[in-house]
């Protein structure tokens, strides 16, 4: 007979109405097979007594509804942030606090690789945070003139290269016309390479071929062992191209009894056509399993509103910056989204701007009135800057929103003070307007544009501090209670993996989050402090400190 263990601890916070609390939980198959107390639990027979947790509090595991993987390869590459970072080791990687920061830490990484033609890679700048100091070509021919380098900025949506990446692309020359890849007084490219099209042409030359990172077996192992250090159970993988070999890696690595992280990977809509990603979705389905669930597509709607690459409706940037990238044609937009509600394929669109959300609205309410779906649960990821009348045109059209609480941290002196101007960051990531007009909401991180950490993220919602400790927003904020289901239950519910995940109650996933304090009791200016001993992922046991 198949054993049952039972936990127990100090507290078990369900995120179930019909029984929030509880002091034990039963799990049997990798299931939760009953939650209460010791005397109710033992009826089911024999069973063993697990009691590590008596002195922690368990919460459903985290799931973390827009992630991507890849932060786990990008540890072996250079950080060059402002903020300090936690690694998946633990250790903390202090920020470069200004551009010659940044570049001295670039040069000092160069010089630590033997061969000199070996391209040096790096990933978090982020000029903004420089008084909007630009990045050129020149200042990475600083770090080097006989290597490649390529820095992805923090939003994953710009990278800087140096004269050396470019000529190596073929790009080191005047006559480029492209709209992402702006140009100097002298005719040459600046080195700045915006949205998807232009990175694509460098890319392979400093180490950022998205094949490569989508099919990095260590790297997936990398961000597995950041899950455990967050809490995080069930995490998303919302940008993947998902080749064969990667889906092949992703099988065998997650099947492994020691995978702790249920990973959900998106096929992202590039490069191939509406019909094919839609027929791409149906086969990844069939290959799904407990911890790889496939299926699913991505759409990049723009790009981002800190890189001045997001579309944004009238009046624009408050700083004049003209208006931002689209990343698909309405027509392709459209055909996507027709085509995967007749055939039941899930999609989440990024829309930073809202004149993208306006677009796939618009989108969304011309297709559910030639194809009724019901409960189809597509999911605006971002969705930063949509107003009320946004919100409700969601709720009409039965769309999910996963809102960037982390962005007002990170980014939210910038928005004020450069990219949309006071009133508009007031209004930016509107969970408390999802909430009332009644759109199902979850939170998130975009690891690894801000740091995988679901507690902080709801610390974020709660709060709405910036960086410099301004409220951006009061009226915004959410109550914790909200926060903890927008990152459990809620995230879930816009996976359609809700019935399996995101609350401790009889058939779920045995998924759990071992925390040391309960994040209900410390003061909400704490709540992104709650230590985090590790996770119960299925049943199974991984402590962070272990991983």
């Amino acid at each position: 007979m198949t054993e049952t263990v039972i936990f127990a601890a100090r507290e078990i916070i369900t995120m179930n109405p019909s029984r929030p609390s509880a002091s034990h939980v039963a799990v049997r198959d990798g299931r939760v097979l009953g939650v209460g107390r010791l005397d109710e639990l033992q009826a089911w027979g024999p069973y063993r007594l697990d009691d590590r947790f008596q002195d922690k509090v368990l919460m459903p595991g985290f799931v973390e509804g827009h992630s991507h993987a890849m932060e786990g390869t990008f540890w072996r590459y250079t950080y060059c942030g402002y903020f300090d970072r936690q690694d998946p080791d633990g250790k903390i990687w202090p920020g470069a606090k200004t551009l010659d920061d940044a570049i001295n830490r670039l040069r000092d990484a160069a010089q630590a690789l033997d061969d000199p033609s070996k391209p040096l890679t790096a990933w978090s700048l982020d000029p903004i945070y420089y008084d909007n100091v630009t990045c050129d070509r020149g200042d990475l021919d600083r770090v080097s003139d006989t290597r490649p380098v390529g820095v992805l900025h923090a939003s994953g949506h710009i990278m800087n290269v140096n004269s050396k990446a470019l000529e190596a692309a073929g790009l080191l020359r005047q006559g480029v016309n492209h709209p992402g890849i702006p140009l100097a007084a002298d005719g040459l490219p600046t080195g700045e390479l915006r949205g998807p099209e232009a990175m694509a042409l460098v890319a392979p030359f400093v180490g950022f071929d998205r094949d490569e990172l989508a099919a990095d077996e260590e790297g997936l192992r990398q961000f597995a062992r950041l899950c455990v250090r967050q809490g995080v159970t069930t995490a998303t993988d919302l940008a993947s191209m998902l080749p064969d070999d990667a889906v092949e890696m992703m099988s065998r690595v997650t099947g492994e009894p020691s995978y702790p992280t249920r990973i959900v990977p998106l096929r992202r809509l590039f490069g191939i056509s509406p019909k094919d990603i839609v027929a791409r979705a149906l086969q990844l389905r069939e290959r799904s399993s407990d911890r790889l669930r496939l299926g699913r597509i991505k759409i990049v709607v723009d790009g981002s509103i800190q890189g001045f690459s997001a579309r944004l409706r009238w009046p624009g940037y408050f700083n004049g910056a003209p208006n931002g990238l689209w990343y698909v044609t309405p027509e392709e937009l459209a055909e996507t989204i027709k085509l995967a509600l007749a055939a039941g394929v899930q999609i989440h669109t990024h829309t930073n701007g809202d004149q993208a959300t306006e677009l796939v609205l618009d989108t969304m309410d011309a297709a559910l009135r030639k194809s009724p779906s019901p409960d189809h649960r597509f999911t605006l990821q971002h969705c930063q800057l949509a107003d009320r009348a946004q919100f409700r045109r969601m709720k009409a059209v039965g769309m999910c929103v996963n809102l960037f609480a982390n962005h007002h941290y990170y980014w939210g002196d910038q928005h004020r003070g450069y990219t949309v101007g006071p009133d508009r960051a007031e209004r930016m990531n509107a969970c408390q307007t999802a909430l009332d007009i009644g759109v199902p909401m979850a939170i998130h991180s975009d690891a690894p544009v801000t740091p995988l950490g679901p507690l902080f993220t709801a610390w974020c919602a709660v709060n709405r501090l910036t960086a410099s400790n301004h409220l951006q927003g009061g009226e915004e904020r959410i109550k914790l209670d909200d926060a903890l289901y927008a990152i459990t239950i809620g995230a879930a519910y816009t996976l359609k993996l809700d019935h399996e995940i995101g609350s401790i109650e009889v058939g779920k996933r045995a998924d759990f989050a071992v925390l040391e304090d309960d994040p209900r009791t410390v003061p909400v200016a704490a709540l992104k402090d709650v230590g985090i001993w590790g996770v119960v992922q299925d049943g199974r046991v991984f402590a962070a400190a272990e991983i």
